[in-house]
């Protein structure tokens, strides 16, 4: 009944703020900032989806994000809620690197626009590549950008294999990686036959990576060691849980 509700309202209020989207569409055509506005309007819409999911949300290591540079968010995927939570539960609403598909999903779409989301074929070679350049662009501008390495929900604890191209977007405009670990998204929906349940997220904001000084040695391996660190996180968590479940149970 609660994967039921949640579609429906998921579509009711987009109609709803739909009005709102066409204002800010057209207003941004005319060379307006209404970003702050728009921000708003996504942050209040991920915020309510995950409250009438059941999600909670444990957030540490905000303070590992610097305030005075745009820097490259990279984080393991694990299920569809990633989305608003990495827009709800970091510094600000920053905008995303997608999956390609999204951009025909009707209203989530434009709305990703509005806040210079970017979409990414990853089948596309020649794609990617003016897509990441246009992230750099944002980088560039003052904006930092989210992006998912694994191209892809895991659906799982363990990480796939984090591409090593999506990290030059920081390597090439010499911005910091912020590796952000997810732990237990995939709990609300995709453990579930995609189903939503109600269940506890942590988001560990880890301490950045500084990439203008680095060597192409280190940069080729960049998503091995940023792999390595979200993992690390994320086991150290679990173990410290299963610990404390046993200790209870004895």
């Amino acid at each position: 009944m609660r994967t039921i509700i949640w579609f429906i309202y998921f579509w009711i209020y987009l109609l709803v703020i739909y009005p709102k989207q066409r204002y800010y569409k057209k207003r941004k055509a005319a060379g307006f900032d209404d970003l702050k506005e728009i921000n708003l309007v996504v942050q209040n819409w991920a915020g309510r989806l995950l409250k009438m999911a059941g999600v909670t949300c444990r957030v540490e290591g905000l303070e590992n994000i610097p305030k005075d540079r745009a820097v490259l968010f990279t984080s393991n995927h694990q299920g569809n809620f990633d989305i608003p939570l990495m827009l709800t539960q970091l510094d600000k609403t920053n905008p995303l690197v997608a999956k390609n598909s999204l951009e025909n999903v009707p209203f989530i779409s434009t709305w990703m626009k509005l806040f210079d989301c970017l979409f990414l074929d990853r089948e596309n070679a020649r794609q990617s590549l003016r897509v990441f350049g246009d992230a750099e662009k944002l980088i560039n501008a003052g904006r930092s950008v989210i992006i998912f390495p694994e191209g892809t929900r895991s659906r799982k604890d363990e990480a796939g294999e984090f591409k090593e191209g999506a990290f030059k977007i920081a390597t090439k405009t010499g911005a910091p990686i912020v590796p952000v670990a997810i732990n237990g998204s995939h709990r609300v929906m995709e453990a579930n036959g995609m189903w939503i349940h109600p269940a506890e997220v942590k988001i560990t904001v880890l301490p950045p990576i500084e990439t203008a000084a680095m060597s192409r040695e280190e940069a080729k391996h960049l998503g091995v060691t940023v792999r390595n660190m979200i993992m690390e996180c994320n086991q150290g968590q679990n173990d410290k849980q299963n610990n404390n479940k046993m200790a209870v149970n004895n």
